[in-house]
C-alpha cells in the first residue's frame, strides 16, 4: 500500500472523504503555508487573515464531506477558488470596495524572492530596494489587481488558472494585469522609483 506521504493531493482528499482524518492533517501541513499566504497578502491584517483561513478551511472540509470535490481538477486550485470566495465575502460584508488601507508592519517580507538577487553587494542592494519599493507599491493598488499580480508573479499561474480561480473571464484577468502594470508604472513616475533591476 502507499504512504499518505506520497499520495498527490487529490489523492488524499479522497482518502479523507472515505474516513482517514490523517490524509485531512497532511493535506493541511501541505498547503496551509501557501493558502495562509494568498489571504494575507491581500487583506493586510493578521488577524483578519487567520479568521478567513479558517474559515477557507470549514468550507474545504465541508465541501469534501458532502462529496462536492472530484479529482478531475487539482486539489491546490480548487482550495484557492474557495479562500478567493470567502474573501469577496468578507469584502462584502465590509461595505467598500475602496482599496485595503496598507498596516505599516506588512512590507510583504513573507514572500521572499532570493532568486532575482545574485550580483555584486552594490547590485544587491540597490535590487534589494527596487523590490522593496516595487512591493510597497503593489500594497496600493486595489484589491483586484493586487490579487492579480500575486498569483500571476509569486504562485506562478497561468491567465487562465487565474481567471478560474477568480470567477472571471480571461480577459478581465488581463485587464487587470494590464490596469496593475499601469498603476505601478504611475507610482514609480510620480514618485521617482527606479523599476529596473541590476
Amino acid at each position: 500500500m502507499i504512504e499518505l506521504n506520497e499520495m498527490t493531493d487529490e489523492e488524499l482528499a479522497m482518502l479523507y472523504v472515505r474516513g482517514n482524518n490523517r490524509a485531512f492533517d497532511l493535506l493541511l501541513s501541505r498547503n496551509q503555508t501557501k493558502l495562509f499566504s494568498y489571504i494575507f497578502f491581500i487583506v493586510h491584517d493578521r488577524d483578519v487573515a487567520d479568521d478567513l483561513f479558517q474559515e477557507t478551511f470549514v468550507k474545504i472540509i465541508t465541501k469534501l464531506q458532502e462529496g462536492r470535490y472530484s479529482t478531475t481538477g487539482k486539489f491546490a486550485a480548487w482550495m484557492m477558488r474557495i479562500a478567493h470566495n470567502v474573501m469577496m465575502d468578507w469584502y462584502r460584508s465590509q461595505k467598500t470596495d475602496k482599496v485595503v488601507e496598507v498596516s505599516k508592519d506588512n512590507d510583504l517580507s513573507n514572500i521572499s524572492n532570493s532568486s532575482v538577487l545574485d550580483a555584486n553587494v552594490e547590485n544587491r542592494y540597490t535590487n534589494e530596494q527596487v523590490l522593496c519599493d516595487v512591493k510597497r507599491m503593489m500594497n496600493l493598488l486595489p484589491v483586484a489587481q493586487r490579487e492579480v499580480v500575486f498569483m500571476r508573479f509569486y504562485q506562478d499561474l497561468s491567465f487562465k488558472e487565474i481567471a478560474e480561480l477568480t470567477n472571471v473571464s480571461i480577459n478581465t484577468a488581463l485587464g487587470r494585469m494590464r490596469y496593475a502594470v499601469l498603476n505601478l508604472r504611475r507610482m514609480a513616475l510620480s514618485h521617482g522609483v527606479a523599476l529596473q533591476l541590476d
